[in-house]
C-alpha cells in the first residue's frame, strides 16, 4: 500500500469516526454521493462552458439543483443533480431516470440463475444492500435475458454428434390459473472432440411421434445432420422419430432408466440383490449371454415379482444396441454420468421453487442454471479419445460430415 493510500485512510478513519464495518459503508456512502455531485459539476462546466465562478455570454446557465435517490451498493442515498435553464444537461455519470448504480441487473440475474424466487431475490437485495426492489422488476430484469434464450435455442449446430442424450424433468408450473405439471426436455450432446453441449431446452409439449420428429427437424434446420448414438429413456415416439429423422442413428435405451424403472416393483428388501443380477445382463460380453442372463432373472424373479422384467422383453431391441461397442463406449452410452451434473442443478430448481409463475419463468430459470453448469465444461470427457477412435472405424462412412 502507498503512502498516499494510507494517509486516505486515516483520514477517512479521523473524518467519520469509524468503529465498525457499518460505519465504512456508511462513510463510503457519502464519499460517493459527494464524488457523484462533483463530477456532475464538472460535466456541467463543459456544458455550459464556462465554471461556476466564471462569467460567461452563453444564453444558457445554472438553474440550482433537483434532488435525485439512486441505490447502490452501499444502499440509498440522494443526490443533488445540478440543473440548467434550458433543461439540455444530459448527466452521463448518472444518466436521467437512472436510478440504480449498483451494477444490480448483474446481481439479480446471477441470483436467478441459482435458482431464488423472485421473492427471494427480493427480501434478499434488501437485506444486503437495504432498498426495495419489487418482484415486478425482478421479472422485467430477468426478461432481458429473453432475446439471447431465442438466439441461444437458434444458433447453429455442428453437422454431426457421435453421442446425443434426451432427458426430462418434471416441474409444477401455472397454466392459466391451473398447477399443472409440465415436462422440461433436454437435449445433452458429446460433439466430435469430447466437449458437452445442450443444444437445447424444450417445454411442456406432449410426448409423441410427431413432436419429436418436429423437434429433430428443428435441430437439422439449425445444421445437424447426423447423430451416431442417441440414448434416452422411453419417452412415447422417440423410437419411431428417430428412425424418420436419423435412420442410420443407433438408438439406444438409457439402461440406467431401465434399471430404475425395474426396481420399482421391487421390495427394498430384495432391490440390493435384483439390481446385481440386472447387471449380468448389461454388463454381459456378447448380446448372446446378456439374452440368456435376462431369461435367467426373469425366471429367477417371476413367481415373486411377475412385471419387473416385462419390459426388458418389449424393449429388448433397443437395450441392445450397446453390445456392438467395446466396454469404454458403452460406459458413456449406458452411464448418466455426462449429464447428471446438468440434471442436479435443474433438480435444485424444483427444491427451490415448489410453483413457477409460468413456462416462461421456468425457462429462464433453465436456461441460466445451464448456463452456470456448462461453464465447466472445458475439458473432454473421461477416455474420449478411445471412444472417438472406436467410432471413426465403426463409421467411417459418416464420421466425416
Amino acid at each position: 500500500m502507498t503512502d498516499g493510500k494510507r494517509q486516505n485512510i486515516q483520514q477517512l478513519l479521523t473524518e467519520y469516526d469509524i468503529n465498525s464495518a457499518e460505519d465504512i459503508q456508511e462513510a463510503l456512502k457519502d464519499l460517493l454521493g459527494g464524488t457523484i455531485k462533483e463530477m456532475m459539476e464538472a460535466e456541467m462546466d463543459e456544458h455550459l462552458g464556462y465554471e461556476k465562478s466564471e462569467r460567461s455570454s452563453n444564453d444558457d446557465s445554472r438553474n440550482g439543483y433537483k434532488k435525485k435517490t439512486v441505490n447502490s451498493s452501499y444502499g440509498s442515498f440522494s443526490i443533488d443533480v445540478p440543473q440548467d435553464r434550458k433543461s439540455t444537461f444530459e448527466p452521463q455519470v448518472v444518466k436521467k431516470r437512472q436510478k440504480d448504480i449498483s451494477d444490480i441487473d448483474h446481481k439479480i440475474i446471477s441470483m436467478y440463475a441459482k435458482g431464488m424466487t423472485t421473492r427471494q431475490i427480493s427480501e434478499t437485495i434488501e437485506d444486503i444492500y437495504g432498498f426495495d426492489v419489487s418482484e415486478g422488476f425482478i421479472s422485467d430484469v430477468t426478461d432481458k435475458i429473453l432475446p439471447e434464450i431465442h438466439d441461444w435455442q437458434n444458433r447453429p449446430l455442428e453437422s454431426l454428434y457421435p453421442v446425443v442424450f434426451v432427458d426430462a424433468i418434471h416441474y409444477s408450473v401455472k397454466d392459466n390459473g391451473i398447477i399443472r405439471k409440465m415436462a422440461a426436455y433436454v437435449i445433452l450432446a458429446i460433439n466430435r472432440d469430447g466437449i458437452k453441449e445442450v443444444l437445447g431446452i424444450y417445454i411442456g409439449e406432449n410426448e409423441s411421434a410427431k413432436y419429436w420428429l418436429g423437434l429433430f427437424n428443428e435441430l437439422k434446420n439449425r445444421g445437424l445432420k447426423d447423430i451416431l448414438v442417441l440414448c434416452a429413456d422411453g419417452l412415447t415416439g422417440m423410437k419411431e422419430a428417430v428412425n424418420t429423422a436419423f435412420p442410420k442413428t443407433e438408438y439406444q435405451r438409457c439402461i440406467v432408466h431401465q434399471v430404475r424403472n425395474t426396481l420399482k416393483y421391487v421390495a427394498d428388501k430384495d432391490r440390493k440383490e435384483f439390481a446385481a443380477d440386472l447387471k449380468s445382463i448389461y454388463q454381459a460380453v456378447t448380446e448372446k449371454q446378456a439374452k440368456a442372463n435376462r431369461d435367467k432373472v426373469s425366471e429367477k424373479w417371476h413367481e415373486k415379482y411377475p412385471n419387473a422384467m416385462k419390459s426388458w422383453t418389449t424393449n429388448w431391441d433397443v437395450i441392445t444396441p450397446i453390445f456392438k461397442f467395446s466396454a469404454t463406449v458403452r460406459k458413456v452410452i449406458y452411464t448418466t454420468n455426462a449429464i447428471e451434473s446438468l440434471n442436479s442443478s435443474y433438480r435444485r430448481l424444483n427444491r427451490q421453487r415448489s410453483v413457477f409463475p409460468d413456462s416462461q419463468a421456468l425457462m429462464k430459470a433453465l436456461y441460466l442454471a445451464t448456463t452456470e453448469a456448462t461453464k465447466k465444461w472445458t475439458m473432454p470427457i473421461r477416455n474420449w479419445g478411445r471412444v472417438y477412435g472406436e467410432f471413426s472405424i465403426m463409421y467411417e462412412d459418416r464420421i466425416s460430415y
